[in-house]
This record gives C-alpha cells, structure tokens and sequence, in this order.
C-alpha cells in the first residue's frame, strides 16, 4: 500500500473543503492513537499536511493490514464526504487499497435495498462511487427502455408512458382494468411512470450535474421507486390494440 501518495493525494483532494479543527475531530474520532508531526517540504498546506501526518501516523502502526485499511477508509470518507467520493475511490484503488475493501460497506447498504435486478446491473458502480446524479439518469433511462421494448412501442417518456399503461387503449396491462380498484391501479402506475420521466428523466437529461444535484439520500430513494416501477411493469401484460 502507498500510504504516503495516498496521504499525499487525499489532503490536494479535500484542503480547501475542510479546517484543522475539522480534520483533528474526525481523527480523535476514528483513531485510537496520538499524531506524530511527520514534515514533508513540498506540502505547503495546514491542512494538507496535517492528513499527511494521521494517515502516515496510522501507517506505522502495528496492525492487520485489514484492520489499518478499514480505519484509512474510514477517515477519508469522512473527509471528503459525497461530492468527492469517486475521486477518493480512485485514488485508494490505485494505490493498492483492495478494491472490494473500499467499496464493502456502501455495496453492503446498497444490497441491503433490495432494488430490481435491473437498477443493480445500470447503477451499481454508479452509485458505489458517489455518481448519484448518474446513477438515478441510468435508472430512468433503462426503465424507458424497458418499457419501449415490452409495449413495441415508437414513442418516449412522458408519451410513452401516457400511451401504453392507458386504461382504455394501452397495451401493457398491470390489472384486467374491470374494475374500479383496478382501473385506479391501472391510472396510478401511468402517473407514476409518466410523472418519472417528467421530474427525474428530463431534469437530469437537460440539467448538468452541478445545477441539478441528487444526494445519496434521494437517489436512493428514487431508485427504490424505479425498482417498485420495474416490477409492475415485469408482470405487466402486453394486449395489442385492435
């Protein structure tokens, strides 16, 4: 493990987003053991160096290889935070923190939600590494594409949605619409769909990420809602227009 690039590189990433009190606090909060001042010419920053000194500090000390790495991710999670995650993916991967290690206990969280297979396979890695924003547009796009592909239909998004889950003329059917439980169930999962390609699909279609940002929170959120969206539509049957 290069734990002096990876100290190195951590404190460029996050020095001007943080304060040395900041940094000691999560420090005291997470280690177990006094810094040592370990000086280094070229860093120039406080706070740059003062992560230099905990991470270089943890390095020397004597533990499972594990156990230390654990404790690295850990910090500089806290650190960063969301909006610089994936960077700080990368340079733990690169420097030879193991990657299921980095990613073990957000893969955890993210498996805990039980989403449709569909949303795991388009968002996973998205998601593992902070790109929430990506993550929820993947999501939309392929249950567009699903939808598309099960009505055989030409149309898009909110179109789309209005069309083929139609209570009267739509070919996909999620009840028998007989009766008025299942009409209403029927209308419900057309708003739905149509109401997430209006809020969700061309916000982040048009919108960049920085003007249009999605927290770990609401993606998660959203991707519960697709995955619930997803289902319906897997036991939707298909009943072409005469």
């Amino acid at each position: 493990m290069n734990y002096k690039l990876i100290a190195i590189q951590v404190g460029e990433l996050i020095k001007w987003n943080s304060s040395v009190n900041e940094i000691n606090r999560i420090a005291n909060a997470i280690f177990n053991f006094e810094k040592q001042n370990i000086t280094i010419d070229s860093i120039t920053s406080q706070r740059a160096q003062l992560i230099y000194d905990w991470i270089m500090t943890l390095a020397t000390k004597s533990m499972i290889n594990d156990e230390r790495n654990k404790l690295l991710i850990q910090f500089c999670r806290e650190l960063v935070g969301d909006d610089n995650s994936d960077k700080l993916v990368d340079i733990l991967s690169n420097n030879g923190v193991p990657y299921n290690l980095v990613y073990k206990d957000e893969l955890d969280k993210f498996l805990q939600r039980e989403f449709h297979g569909e949303v795991v396979k388009h968002c996973k890695e998205l998601f593992l590494k902070g790109n929430y924003f990506h993550a929820v547009f993947e999501a939309v796009k392929a249950y567009n594409f699903a939808v598309k592909e099960k009505s055989m239909s030409e149309k898009d998004g909110f179109n789309l949605m209005m069309d083929v889950f139609s209570t009267n003329s739509g070919v996909l059917k999620i009840t028998k619409c007989v009766t008025e439980t299942d009409r209403n169930v029927q209308d419900g999962i057309k708003f739905f769909s149509s109401g997430l390609m209006q809020a969700i699909r061309n916000p982040t279609a048009h919108e960049p990420a920085l003007s249009w940002p999605i927290s770990k929170q609401d993606c998660s959120d959203i991707l519960s809602f697709i995955s619930f969206l997803f289902r319906q539509l897997d036991k939707a049957q298909y009943f072409k227009s005469v």
